[in-house]
């Protein structure tokens, strides 16, 4: 899976951990002060109390997944990385693959601080900028204190990935640098939690009979959304509402963003739900864990699960109108194979589904 490290994760009353790291190095990290690499005095006095970002030697895997799951480290990322950041012009500091993880030395790091307008208007799904204090009177006091790494309250800031670590008052991205401080377009501080439906189903021919490579292997395809921000192909999921179960999300953004259940009528939306209930009652989870995406920053970054729903038979929800709705403008039954150009992570959670139905890829 690229830049995965897989491991077959436990049954879910069971723990996983004693992931190891190399013992941490003192690191020298720039911020966006105002001079390049240039370390405040409370950055000098973290790193001497050991907050310094270093990675923890171990991690735990929290969360529930089911046996067949693959819980993934990413070991680094690219897209994370994109020179221009995602829905506008804002360039990120380059940061050279060697020098991504924080165990690297990189005095001369100095990100470039951005998070976008619609973030700061302070939606229902944005947290507040926990990294500054506001005053009220005489008095100066920070403003909400978050639970990092729990349930805190309906937002869920505990991460796939294990614990993460606070620097500077927020969190700081477990995989590295990604040349950039803030939110960029996400709201959360740390994990911003997602789900991916991967619903597929087997080609076929004009009679009906599936269709096979020169290998042998049957030939998968699945639905494909195109994203209307940027144009890319995508898996139709999205984010996890705050106190949703995922399986809830699962199934909405499926309906929103690939049958456009929105703007069905009545009869239609009965028909769907139906279909996508039986459907999703025979999902498998093939991925959980961080997202190598084009939004992610130093402090808030994307995290998804990702499950496969197949219908075998093309009896279910193949039989309805594919329509685009929500975020998507294009959808489409898309052949799977490994040389598709999909946003962010997709292409990998496609290449596990292929693998676990032993299909072509």
């Amino acid at each position: 899976m690229g830049n995965l490290i897989s491991r077959r994760s436990q049954p879910a009353s069971s723990s996983v951990d004693g992931i190891s790291f190399s013992k941490p190095r003192r690191t020298q990290s720039g911020t966006h002060l105002g001079g390049k690499g240039r370390r405040s005095q409370h950055q000098q006095q973290q790193q001497s109390s050991g907050g310094d970002g270093a990675r923890p030697r171990s991690l735990s895997l929290p969360g529930n997944p089911s046996k067949e799951a693959a819980v993934a480290i990413m070991k680094t990322h690219v897209k994370a990385r994109c020179e221009v950041y995602p829905r506008g012009d804002i360039k990120r500091f380059l940061v050279p693959d060697d020098k991504v993880s924080w165990d690297e030395l990189f005095p001369e790091y100095a990100p470039v601080e951005y998070t976008s307008p619609s973030v700061l208007q302070m939606p229902p799904w944005a947290d507040v900028d926990f990294r500054h204090t506001v005053t009220n009177g005489d008095d100066t006091s920070s403003p909400h204190s978050p639970k990092w790494n729990q349930l805190d309250g309906k937002v869920n800031r505990r991460s796939h990935m294990g614990s993460y670590q606070i620097y500077e008052k927020v969190p700081r991205n477990p995989v590295g640098r990604t040349g950039m401080i803030g939110r960029g377009t996400l709201g959360r501080w740390g994990p911003n939690h997602a789900a991916d439906p991967i619903v597929t189903r087997w080609k076929r021919d004009d009679n009906g009979k599936v269709v096979k490579d020169a290998n042998g292997k049957q030939i998968l395809e699945f639905i494909a959304v195109q994203r209307r921000d940027n144009g890319e192909w995508a898996l139709p999921g999205g984010m996890v509402d705050a106190g949703e179960v995922v399986s809830i999300t699962l199934k909405r953004e499926f309906g929103e963003e690939a049958l456009n259940s929105l703007e069905a009528n009545d009869a239609d939306k009965k028909a769907i739900e139906a279909s996508i209930n039986d459907l999703f009652m025979k999902g498998v989870e093939v991925y959980r864990g961080y997202v190598d995406d084009p939004r992610n920053t130093d402090n808030s970054w994307m995290e998804t699960v990702a499950m496969n729903f197949h219908d075998a038979e093309g009896t279910g929800v193949a039989k309805f109108k594919l329509h685009a709705g929500d975020d998507a403008v294009g959808v489409q039954w898309m052949e799977l194979s490994h040389d598709l150009k999909l946003y962010a992570s997709h292409i990998n959670f496609l290449q596990t589904t292929a693998e676990k139905l032993g299909a072509h890829w």
